[in-house]
């Protein structure tokens, strides 16, 4: 697979779903990607379920595999490796050796405690590229905490502002701590291989899921760090911007954002509404009258169906859509116009359609550029052989 990131090799120790995450976004850019897992059963993941699929009887065999799993390992190799046996140690360092970027997500100390630590891996190849994942940070007074999405979502924050109400905290429908602390690993390493093309030298990326989340706190952070106000949950209206939020009309409900005094003056023209009443004349105005602000709306909107509704909203400009239910957005013509579906043939499984990279790259002469040939999740230790092989012979 061709790529930016083509000449790039990964040794990934990390498991679950920070790391995973990680070291697939770089494989997306072509890296060679090798996931290094536990003998026997491999990335925790491997276990996560349901949903399992299982292979077809004409494959031949092979275990059930977790869709979890599948959802975070495409474009990557898998070797299992025990860290306490010797020999699969001198593998790893073999291929630490020839690795650009190293990527782990243990509590801190374990790796320093099998002779691994990221100084002396760092000393035998000086140009690595090393980036270390942890719940909480690995110093500071909780330092070596274990860290878990919903554990870190509701500690960092974001669970008191996800909810219908301050008394409803709820988690956000995907680990999004995990998620983002991949996101912001990949785009550390990225500055990491950057700056060692100067340098010659490579150091180690640090981020954890509550350094993601924090920092992702947006105008909710600035709301305290300035103003002193401490946002809370309020169901899906925006706390600032008002009316923005999902609206209930005949036969379900829409969601519209009015983020200008234009759009609101082009709204309330739309459906004979007076854009200067008392008390909504202006968006700080109708955030302060918030309930009567969605009184009106939905007023207004209550003799209207779903789909009419969204084509008027539509017809004078006002940004809407709906709630679409993954299959309907795997079923959307836009989601496979943007390469968010891809086909890949799976060890035992045949063939996938997986979720695909977010990214897509162009020339300036306008022709695509976007790597293509993903690789399917591997089975475990798929290219194990291969890279023992390899590294023997390297």
């Amino acid at each position: 697979m061709q790529g930016p990131l083509s000449d790039i090799l990964v040794v990934d120790l990390s498991r679950a779903l920070a790391g995973p995450h990680a070291t697939m976004m770089l494989g997306d850019l072509g890296a060679r990607v090798v996931k290094v897992e536990a003998p026997g059963h491999g990335d925790d993941t491997r276990g996560w379920g349901p949903p399992f699929v299982t292979p077809p009887e004409s494959s031949g065999g092979g275990e059930r595999e977790s869709t979890y799993f599948l959802s975070a390992n495409r474009n990557k190799e898998s070797i299992a490796l025990d860290l306490k046996d010797d020999a699969d140690r001198e593998v790893l360092l073999g291929l630490v050796d020839r690795a650009d970027v190293l990527v782990e997500n243990f509590r801190t100390g374990v790796l320093d405690r099998l002779g691994l630590g990221l100084a002396a891996l760092m000393e035998r190849n000086p140009r690595l590229v090393a980036l270390s994942i942890t719940g909480f940070g690995h110093d500071g007074p909780e330092g070596g905490r274990a860290g878990y999405d919903q554990i870190a979502q509701g500690e960092a924050g974001l669970m008191s502002l996800t909810g219908s109400g301050p008394e409803d905290p709820q988690r956000v429908g995907v680990p999004i701590g995990d998620l983002l602390a991949g996101m912001y690993g990949a785009y550390g390493v990225l500055a990491a291989l950057h700056e060692r093309a100067g340098t010659g030298r490579g150091q180690v990326v640090r981020t954890s899921l509550l350094s993601a989340v924090v920092g992702v706190h947006a105008f909710q952070g600035t709301r305290w760090t300035v103003a002193g106000e401490v946002g809370r949950a309020q169901g899906n209206h925006h706390p600032s911007i008002a009316p923005y939020g999902l609206f209930r009309c005949a036969d379900g409900a829409v969601q519209i954002s009015v983020g200008s005094e234009a759009l609101w003056a082009r709204f309330c023209t739309a459906f004979d509404l007076d854009p200067t009443q008392p008390g909504l004349a202006t968006n700080p105005e109708r955030v302060a009258h918030r309930e009567q602000t969605i009184a009106l709306v939905e007023a207004a909107f209550a003799s209207w169906e779903a789909e009419a509704l969204l084509a008027r909203l539509a017809e004078v400009g006002i940004p809407a859509g709906k709630v679409r239910t993954l299959d309907e957005v795997y079923a959307w013509d836009q989601t496979a116009s943007q390469g968010l579906l891809v086909d890949v043939e799976h060890a035992t499984l045949g063939p996938l359609t997986l979720p695909g990279p977010p990214l897509r790259f162009f020339g300036g002469d306008g022709a695509e550029r976007t790597p293509r040939g993903h690789r399917a999740p591997p089975t475990l230790d798929q290219h194990g052989a291969d890279l023992r092989a390899w590294v023997g012979e390297s």
